[in-house]
């Protein structure tokens, strides 16, 4: 069945060479946009601009070139997007749903090991295992936060995410791939479990989970296609959906490749990298075969096609 209207995406950071993990989901979203009839886009999330690279974003082209994937428009990099990212975070600030948030990681973390130490109990951590922000500006003055800022310390804008979810309380999301705990369906998002996540920095007026739902709506994605590790960050995306007024769109979560050890992969283990594997000689083919995109009439693309139609 054709649906021109169907919008895919890949969208890497260049900061270091593909690995199987990003082969597979860069195979399983272009073959759905080719199933469907729909566009397949390419994205460089190239917001981090100490760590990401031209040369890394080219070898980013080159290797799905060689896996055989074409992007059907110019791919977009976030580095040339800034305003639209300060657009969005303005809109926040002008409804009072973000906060220049002072304590650094070192504070945090002192912070949080006195409040373990003296109450004998673990400090809250979000879905990553990261401690939640104690918020302990969150409550300042005007005259306090302005007075800081001029002072030049450093700070992070932060999402008030308490009141943020008092204008949208019950929220929910689409999915037609599957949790770590295997649900699916009508997903209820818990944003409240990520406390107070980074929107911007005193430099950089946009942060991941602020600048892919942007991203996502100026470019008319209609399926995010990605990993089980990202499926309870979409419970903040769909927070800050709706805050934009943003239409969100269908998520399917897959499994991850995962090394012989159980763990994820990473970037890091350069024996896994799509170049390293293409300078051993390895074919389009014989890397399709190693994430398991071959032999199966369809293959994950066409199991995901039949779970949007239903």
């Amino acid at each position: 069945m054709s649906n021109i209207d169907a919008v895919f995406r890949f969208a890497p950071s260049p900061n270091g060479e593909l690995h199987l993990g990003h082969a597979y989901s860069a195979l399983v979203n272009f073959d759905l946009a080719r199933a469907s009839g729909g566009k397949f886009l390419l994205r460089h999330e190239d917001i981090d601009t100490a760590r990401c690279t031209p040369t890394f974003e080219r070898q980013v082209e080159e290797d799905l070139a060689f896996l055989g994937i074409e992007w059907d428009e110019a791919p977009r990099r976030q580095s040339e997007h800034m305003h639209d990212y300060a657009a969005a975070l303005e809109a926040l600030a002008a409804e009072d749903l973000v906060y220049p948030a002072f304590m650094s990681r070192g504070e945090i973390r002192a912070h949080v090991e006195r409040f373990e130490a003296e109450e004998g109990r673990a400090w809250p951590r979000d879905p990553d295992g990261a401690p939640l922000y104690p918020g302990l500006d969150r409550h300042a003055s005007t005259g306090e936060r302005e007075r800081r800022m001029s002072d030049g310390e450093r700070f992070a804008w932060r999402l008030d995410v308490e009141r943020a979810i008092e204008m949208v309380p019950a929220l929910t999301w689409d999915e037609h791939g599957a949790s770590p705990l295997g649900e699916s369906g009508a997903i209820v998002a818990r944003p409240l479990e990520w406390g107070d996540v980074i929107l911007g920095r005193m430099d950089i007026p946009t942060s991941y989970h602020l600048s892919v739902v942007v991203d996502d709506a100026i470019q008319g994605v209609t399926d995010v296609v990605r990993g089980r590790d990202l499926f309870y960050a979409t419970s903040i995306h769909r927070l800050l959906q709706a805050l934009l007024g943003l239409t969100p769109p269908r998520y399917h979560h897959h499994p991850l490749i995962l090394d012989a050890d159980g763990r994820k992969l990473s970037k890091s283990a350069g024996d896994t990298s799509i170049r390293s594997l293409r300078k051993a000689g390895l074919t389009a083919e014989d890397i399709r075969r190693m994430v398991g995109l071959s032999g199966r009439p369809g293959g994950p693309a066409g199991d995901i096609l039949r779970r949007r139609e239903s």
